[in-house]
């Protein structure tokens, strides 16, 4: 089993930045990769972005590349998503997902383990 606890959102204007924070505890990650997905209201889940854990390779979906930035402290066991120059289009709640392979995939299906999501606000 993997355990994963987000932190890290909150309130903020149009054209700031937060930092999401994923930890991760119940297993070794290294054959794992994680991913972060988010779900606005009324909407589905979407695919936000993707780090494989051993070798640090990314995948963002269009509307987040040059904005947002996943990585991990492989110490600490521990996933960031940095998210700069946010829109009112990114409010959402944002769960962090892991899924047992190396393979930085998108669907929601691919994915094995989740947490419990944390609220992402962004005011125009």
């Amino acid at each position: 089993q993997v355990q994963l606890v987000e932190s890290g959102g909150g309130l903020v204007q149009a054209g700031g930045s937060l930092r999401l924070s994923c930890a991760a505890s119940g297993r070794t990650l290294s054959s794992y990769a994680m991913g972060w997905f988010r779900q606005a209201p009324g909407k589905e889940r979407e695919f936000v972005a993707a780090i494989n854990w051993s070798v640090g390779r990314t995948y963002y979906t269009d509307s987040v590349k040059g904005r947002f930035t996943i990585s991990r402290d492989n110490a600490k066991n521990t996933v960031y998503l940095q998210m700069n120059s946010l829109k009112p289009e990114d409010t959402a709640v944002y769960y962090c997902a892991a899924r047992r392979g190396s393979a930085v995939l998108s669907p929601g299906r691919e994915y094995d383990y989740w947490g419990q999501g944390t609220q992402v606000t962004v005011s125009s």
